[in-house]
């Protein structure tokens, strides 16, 4: 019997990516529209729906969060629907080290706060809700990802971008894998507690270690310092500077994040090569084969 996803935030990061890997694996496919839809009637009859949503640049957080998430819960209740979630670790705060579903949620930045509170509102309304937590998102598709608007924000200049240690390991997330992990829990989803909060590990690197991959494709490749004293300077003047001051902590706090608990409930997923998720960090200007390539890697996945 064919299974039913609604997909919220189709054309984003994770909707985007959601919808083709749910595709892929044979399931009915809605995408909502904000401006036309209403939730609860576009979620009934869905098996799951995944929350692709999210405010860009930070815009509002402790508004628009709290908003979309009564509206999914509402959502999840009238169709009985298991609810997907894009976790980060904000939750944490500053806790270097392995991060897994037991460190404590400690955040003292505003996000952070709004992130906890809006996974207790799920876990609270007892809708079944699987929070698939991530580290940065790679996109090949580039779409704003951290890789585009901060790290490689001037690598046609043969610039990577560090914040403060280039040394500091860090926890990346490819998202056609976060995608495929999200189908195969989503199928098994009725062996699942009701409330799931899952680690994704993903792959974990240091600046450093993406600059010397590239010096080794034979790229000319220099590390440079990302300007916070710009972002000081501009904070008064724009929200975006002031919200990434607040999360600067994160790009100097070296950890990854447990695949333990990931490799119990699915373990036979295979994560993309490492080298082929740092080649589709770079433009299709100076990677121009890597859409063959993440195309092809698709096709044995699946």
């Amino acid at each position: 019997m064919t299974q039913t996803v609604l997909i919220l935030g189709g054309t984003g990061k994770i909707g985007s990516h959601a919808a083709e890997a749910f595709w892929n694996a044979g399931w009915t496919v809605r995408l909502f529209n904000r401006k036309t839809d209403d939730m609860t009637q576009a979620a009934i009859g869905c098996d799951v729906i995944v929350n692709g949503l999210n405010p860009p640049a930070y815009y509002k957080w402790n508004v628009t969060i709290p908003a979309i998430t009564s509206q999914v819960i509402a959502a999840a209740k009238a169709s009985g629907a298991t609810v997907i979630i894009p976790g980060n670790i904000y939750n944490y705060g500053n806790q270097p080290g392995t991060l897994d579903e037991n460190t404590p949620h400690l955040a003292r930045t505003r996000k952070g706060r709004v992130r906890i509170d809006m996974e207790a509102a799920y876990r609270d309304a007892g809708v079944p809700t699987i929070i698939l937590r991530a580290g940065n998102f790679i996109d090949p598709q580039g779409n704003g990802d951290v890789m585009q608007m901060f790290i490689l924000r001037e690598i046609a200049k043969g610039k990577v971008t560090y914040s403060d240690n280039p040394d500091a390991l860090q926890a990346y997330c490819y998202l056609p894998d976060w995608a495929r992990a999200a189908v195969q829990l989503a199928e098994m989803r009725d062996t699942l507690d009701r409330f799931e909060d899952i680690p994704f590990p993903g792959h974990a690197f240091t600046i450093s270690d993406l600059a010397a991959h590239f010096q080794g494709r034979g790229e000319k490749i220099r590390l440079s310092t990302f300007p916070w004293w710009l972002m000081n300077l501009l904070a008064p003047f724009w929200s975006l500077a002031r919200e990434m001051r607040e999360m600067r902590y994160l790009y100097s706090m070296p950890h990854q994040i447990s695949g333990a608990k990931l490799a119990r409930l699915l373990p036979g997923f295979q994560p993309t090569d490492l080298g082929m998720v740092m080649d589709d960090t770079l433009p299709a200007d100076i990677h121009p084969d890597k859409v063959m390539r993440a195309s092809m890697q698709n096709l044995v996945a699946s």
